[in-house]
């Protein structure tokens, strides 16, 4: 059985809370909190009320010793949050990059001269090869660095990085080329040219991104800060405002007493948008982090966040689409012989054929007429197939039986005397034009009937094309056959386009052509020749078995090599993309509520009229901004989880999909304030 590269840590893992507690200390630094503006003007303001207290500690304060102190702690708690929140989403991937770290220790490598298993060989350690060396790797040893097969054949055990523990083929001059350092040869010699140079392996990019150490911010991800910053920048020139205010109708009205400094700090740090702020960090390494558990690994955060605006998917057939392997599913008898007959003989021509396609015509023999033949007779000769005669077969004593192409088997049957039933055409037709492939069988000088081979449609593709459809997104086939199977196949699968007979130019232009509609396209490959297709897709999916060429040319790695995980990707894409805009539009919810609780506090000594706008009925001024602040925090550490995990992804249009994200996290972060504060107000009223 597979085994799999761990999954993450649970959220409330006591080694990972107790980890991420401590690197949360460590990211109040300002030095480190700089990153998030927006955090950082929270820091600051907890500076300025710890100083308030102090003065209240002093007498030199009017307002309360625990109001000031309460606030105090209360915002230094929102920073804390906010970097408990980063340190969380970070020390999940941490500590499965530890695991990988383990397969990165510095070998030993055989540097050679030349290309040549011959060459002389020098001893290096693995920090000495750079690109373009060349390494030879016996079997039982370690691969030293990334690079490409360019001599010899070999299985590689790819567990530390894929956790698969079944070994691979890896070989030169074909699609199955690229190996990875750390990675162990377990069977004979292969010469590797060496393509990173040290730091810039695989493995340590995959670290780096799994930490989230080096991970940039996405375009949308930067659009979304510089509005946060310019909304934190307004709420500021606000606050700052209302204290010059609040003197002048004072000395006005001749009653109340001016907005103190710790309220206005209060207000500040309440109106900005700290809650989507705090957990902006948190959301994106999460998102790295589902897709890493999905065996993907993501070269960018763009990539991700351009997976959930795709609005074309180019899928290959075989693989994605289909099983791969043809299988038999009908046995077609022609010339008035029996569905038996032609079981028999079928069986008899397939019993020493050992590709799937010939164990499916013996399955399926047993399983439709009970046909229990498991070996052939001692004196049968096996007739191997040839590209030549496109037949094979197996003589027994003097009976022939042959399976093949129609035209072939009419050749074959022609010099052995006989002729072709008149209905053997259009039986042949019917399955061609149906997506299938026709494998006809004969006995000697007699042509019994017609195999049907079928590429099976993987079970489920439909519904999760339709999904894609709801969501406006179009799928488009692309496959090597001749435009009649392709259209019968993809009328079966549900695609919406197909794209038939496809050379690598033809995906490179239909790639172009659909990016100058204005659509973001994703495509998969492994292939030297899906290199420039995938360098010009929007996301470039690449299997981790495929070439150097083409994992270099795309921006996401796929380490099970399973091309059906270009729709996983697609989903978390859009997965992430819902989740930082739900909690952005519930964050800016949540402001309404504050505004009943704290601007009638703030201002009722001077206009009583504004009392009327404590719809809440909190008890007091004080409790009432010191309910707005605790709720403005402990609400960061509840959302984490659903920061972490991410909305729950619903596959429908993109108009209503945002009408009920509005009503759920819109209408849901109004509401939500409004009892949870007045819910604190009433537990500090039962304290103090």
């Amino acid at each position: 059985m597979s085994k799999h590269i761990p999954q993450s840590k649970s959220a409330f893992d006591r080694e990972l809370l107790k980890g991420a507690l401590v690197e949360s200390l460590k990211k109040l630094d300002p030095r480190s909190l700089w990153r998030n503006p927006v955090m950082l003007a929270v820091e600051i303001a907890s500076c300025i009320t710890l100083a308030t207290f102090i003065l209240s500690l002093t007498g030199a304060n009017r307002e309360p010793v625990w109001f000031t102190g309460l606030v105090s702690i209360w915002l230094w708690l929102t920073v804390l949050f906010a970097t408990f929140a980063e340190a969380l989403a970070e020390g999940r991937g941490k500590a499965r990059a530890a695991s990988l770290r383990k397969s990165r220790s510095d070998v030993t490598a055989k540097r050679l001269a030349t290309v040549d298993f011959a060459s002389p060989q020098t001893t290096v350690g693995a920090s000495e090869l750079r690109r373009d060396d060349y390494i030879l790797v016996e079997a039982g040893e370690l691969i030293a660095g990334d690079g490409e097969v360019v001599a010899g054949a070999a299985l590689v055990n790819e567990a530390a990085v894929t956790g698969e523990s079944a070994p691979v083929v890896r070989e030169s001059g074909g699609d199955r080329s690229a190996v990875t350092g750390g990675t162990t040869v377990t069977a004979s010699s292969i010469i590797v040219k060496i393509t990173a140079n040290p730091g810039e392996t695989f493995l340590d990019r995959m670290i780096s991104l799994i930490e989230g150490a080096k991970r940039r911010k996405t375009p949308n991800e930067v659009a979304l800060e510089v509005l946060l910053i310019a909304l934190t920048l307004v709420f500021l020139l606000v606050c700052a405002n209302i204290s010059p205010l609040s003197i002048y109708s004072v000395a006005a009205t001749g009653q109340g007493s001016p907005v103190s400094l710790t309220i206005l700090v209060a207000l500040f740090v309440c109106l900005a948008p700290t809650t989507i702020a705090a957990l902006l960090p948190a959301i994106g390494i999460a998102g790295m982090d589902r897709l890493f558990q999905k065996n993907v690994i993501a070269l960018s955060g763009r990539a991700i966040e351009a997976a959930g605006d795709v609005n074309v998917l180019l899928l290959d057939k075989t693989g994605t689409i289909t099983h791969g392997n043809r299988q038999a599913v009908a046995f077609v008898p022609v010339g008035g012989h029996s569905e038996r007959e032609l079981a028999e003989a079928a069986l008899m021509a397939s019993l020493s054929d050992e590709t799937p396609e010939g164990r499916s015509v013996v399955t399926l023999a047993k399983q439709q007429h009970d046909l229990l033949l498991e070996v052939l007779p001692e004196n049968a000769v096996v007739i191997p197939f040839s590209a030549d005669t496109r037949l094979s077969g197996v003589d027994v004593d003097s009976v022939i039986y042959r399976k093949g192409a129609a035209d072939s088997i009419a050749t074959f049957v022609g010099k052995q005397g006989g002729g072709v039933p008149t209905d053997l055409e259009g039986k042949v037709n019917a399955i061609a034009h149906a997506g299938a492939t026709p494998l006809v069988v004969c006995q000697g000088a007699e042509v019994l009937g017609v195999i049907n081979l079928k590429d099976i449609i993987k079970s489920g593709i439909q519904e999760r094309f339709q999904q894609l459809r709801s969501m406006g997104i179009k799928t488009v086939m692309i496959t090597g056959d001749n435009p009649l199977t392709a259209a019968a196949i993809a009328a079966e699968a549900q695609v919406d386009d197909f794209l038939a007979q496809a050379k690598p130019e033809d995906k490179l232009r239909l790639i172009k052509e659909n990016q100058e509609a204005g659509f973001m396209v994703a495509m998969t490959g492994d292939g030297t020749n899906d290199a420039p297709a995938l360098a010009q897709a929007d996301v470039a999916v690449a299997m981790n078995t495929g070439t150097q060429s083409a994992r270099e040319a795309a921006n996401i790695i796929d380490l099970d090599s399973n091309p059906t995980k270009l729709l996983d990707i697609v989903m978390i894409g859009k997965q992430i993309l819902m989740t930082r805009g739900n909690l952005t539009t519930f964050s800016i919810s949540n402001d309404i509520a504050k505004y009943f609780a704290i601007i009638p506090a703030a201002l009722v000594s001077i206009y009583p009229q504004l009392g009327a706008l404590n719809v809440m009925h909190l008890a007091s001024p004080y409790s009432a901004i010191l309910s707005a602040v605790i709720f403005n925090a402990i609400v960061i550490p509840l959302l984490v989880p659903l920061a972490l995990k991410g909305t729950k992804f619903r596959p429908m249009p993109a108009e209503k999909l945002l009408i009920f994200n509005l009503l759920v996290y819109g209408v849901g972060g109004i509401i939500a304030p409004f009892i949870g504060i007045k819910i604190i107000d009433l537990g500090i009223g039962l304290l103090i």
